[in-house]
């Protein structure tokens, strides 16, 4: 079941010092500005929570991962402050998945697109389903993918990132993703999948919390420019938002 509320759902369930934490919304599970803040919170109080050792990612349903950001609130900016402000959503949540003291593991069941995939590039380990195509739609509607670059390029390298974002129409698959290290185990049936990831999951929730948080802060070295970095980027990409060619575009969805 997927949810019906206009401002979606996030929901987080706490066992065995995994945290599984699933959001969604109705529209593929796309992010609008409410959605991305709540993420943001629960990632800073998982990472304090000593009761917690592991987080997992997930998205409702068994379609779409993530569609991205809302195309309605896209539609919605109309000054640079509001444009900086939604995609400043995307930047606080892409850094607090960095500076978590937690690992991540990301569960891909479906395609992702735009947001959607710099929030799997930004998890420390990926199981996808082999459905887990991945398309950066950004440049067909007038912005770039400028937020979530440097996520994408710290996993995939500069040229696997340059061929996703410069070809916006074509999905790419699940086995090129994982070939590009955004993926690390790629699956054709979600209940392998699933096993598979509550075993890798539990696993890793045994060892010393200490470790991890100290290996995952080796993991994300030479980050930590990101916190201005990314929020320059949003206010870049809130600009663009703004223009005749991407409203537009975004028009062209409007149901």
């Amino acid at each position: 079941m997927s949810t019906d509320r206009p401002n979606g759902s996030l929901y987080t369930k706490i066992e065995n010092a995994v945290a599984t934490v699933e959001f969604g919304h109705p529209a593929s599970n796309a992010f609008v500005a409410e959605l991305l803040d709540r993420l943001t919170a629960e990632l800073h109080d998982l990472s304090t929570n000593e009761a917690v050792n592991v987080i997992i990612l997930r998205s409702e349903g068994e379609k779409a991962f993530c569609a991205g950001a809302s195309f309605d609130e896209l539609l919605a900016v109309g000054n640079l402050a509001e444009g900086k402000r939604f995609f400043s959503g995307f930047a606080q949540v892409i850094n607090a998945m960095r500076t978590c003291t937690k690992v991540i593991i990301g569960r891909v069941q479906g395609k992702t697109v735009g947001g959607g995939v710099g929030l799997v590039a930004a998890c420390d380990y990926v199981f996808a389903s082999e459905r887990a195509s991945i398309r950066l739609s950004e440049l067909t509607i007038g912005i770039a993918p400028l937020v979530i670059a440097p996520a994408l390029e710290r996993k995939m390298g500069t040229a696997a990132l340059s061929a996703l974002s410069l070809s916006p129409t074509e999905w790419k698959s699940a086995y090129w993703a994982q070939e590009q290290g955004l993926f690390s185990k790629v699956f054709d049936a979600m209940g392998e999948l699933d096993s598979e990831l509550d075993f890798f999951a539990q696993q890793l929730a045994s060892y010393n919390p200490q470790a991890l948080a100290d290996w995952k802060r080796v993991l994300w070295q030479g980050t930590d420019h990101w916190q201005e970095l990314l929020t320059e980027r949003a206010a870049i990409t809130g600009k663009l938002v703004l223009s005749e060619f991407t409203k537009k575009a975004l028009s062209k969805y409007r149901k």
